[in-house]
């Protein structure tokens, strides 16, 4: 009889104690945490107990674990009578750029804008990094003309963190006048693309030569340092200013380590009055659906250059920096016609070669 009694006694205490344990998951206990549903104990089996009626849970205890996985799930994003508001879809670029930086791995570029000097090449960067599957270094790291010496390694270091699916991109526009950089590129990869914006050589020498004004303000005047003799109409091209714009020189330096269709020509004046055009085209060449448009643009009428619109994660337009779009210094008509006349015969021949007709004439 005794043992009888002690029996209830201790299968009272095990069903009060589940009930109590129930209780204090669903109730004194927060069930949600940081958005996260709570992974309570449950209502354990009494370990010393036999037979399937000790094994089973009160009948209360089951009653309270379904309060329990009700609030759990009415807790979950998305459910019905959730306080937890799913927050807005963000952009793919938005969303590739977080998980190349959470789980992408740095590379050395498939991409360089090599080219050239005050012909656009910021504004091509700055256009096509808006594109979901491009990665793009900010910075011009100088690799192939300056840093040599450093090491691929060091290179791949400087480069953002992309997805497989992404495109790693870097622009220094030196590499296209510097002789070393064309073997030292084929050397990293033989199936790199290389991108060349070029621009009028006599307005882009104005605005190369605007540019170093800015900063030393006491150099000589455009004239004497384009002219070994002036009156007699003689070029000085030792001048940097000059010899840059002698596109077909440089070219044929890089076409002994590349294809022609492993380069890509931008004009520099498109870039101005198409940008979505000549983008098209860009993302054409990388292989890149055609994402950037007419629709990411607006003509900046006070720098004279376009602009992209207001992106979503930014509160403003971004624009180019105010070096960019400057005014040039005045040079006499007669200056200009002579330039052109000295740059026409290395036009035509860099025409021929690319295979189309920039119409600087």
């Amino acid at each position: 009889m005794a043992q009888r009694f002690l029996s209830s006694v201790f299968m009272l205490t095990v069903s009060l104690s589940c009930t109590y344990l129930c209780y204090t998951i669903i109730f004194g206990r927060t069930t949600v945490i940081s958005g996260r549903a709570y992974e309570g104990n449950r209502c354990p089996p009494n370990p010393n107990a036999a037979g399937k009626k000790l094994l089973a849970q009160s009948e209360q205890c089951a009653r309270l674990r379904g309060v329990r996985a009700a609030a759990v799930a009415a807790a979950q994003p998305g459910a019905a009578g959730s306080p937890v508001l799913p927050p807005s879809p963000p952009s793919r670029w938005m969303r590739n750029a977080s998980l190349a930086q959470r789980y992408g791995n740095k590379k050395l570029p498939g991409v360089l804008i090599v080219g050239v000097k005050k012909g656009g090449t910021r504004a091509v960067l700055e256009f096509i990094r808006i594109h979901p599957d491009v990665r793009a270094l900010g910075t011009e790291p100088h690799f192939f003309d300056r840093n040599y010496d450093r090491g691929l390694d060091w290179y791949r270091g400087l480069m953002p963190r992309t997805l497989e699916s992404q495109i790693t991109l870097e622009k220094t526009p030196s590499y296209f006048v510097t002789r070393e950089a064309p073997r030292r590129i084929s050397s990293m990869s033989q199936q790199i693309k290389l991108i060349v914006v070029v621009r009028n050589p006599v307005t882009r020498a104005i605005s190369d030569y605007t540019q170093t004004q800015s900063k030393k303000p006491d150099i000589p005047t455009f004239e004497e340092l384009a002219f070994k003799n002036r009156s007699l109409g003689v070029v000085d091209t030792s001048w940097n200013a000059i010899r840059i714009g002698m596109y077909i020189l440089h070219l044929e330096n890089w076409l002994r380590y590349f294809r022609l269709s492993q380069m890509h020509f931008v004009s520099g004046e498109r870039l101005i009055t198409d940008p979505a055009g000549e983008m098209g085209r860009v993302q054409d060449f990388l292989g890149l659906k055609r994402i950037i448009s007419d629709k990411h643009f607006y003509f900046n009428r006070t720098k004279g250059f376009p602009c992209l619109k207001k992106p979503e994660s930014s509160g403003q337009p971004r624009c180019l920096g105010k070096s960019k779009g400057r005014t040039h210094v005045q040079i006499e008509q007669e200056v200009i016609e002579q330039l052109q006349e000295f740059y026409r015969p290395f036009n035509v021949k860099f025409f021929e070669t690319v295979g189309q007709d920039f119409k600087w004439d």
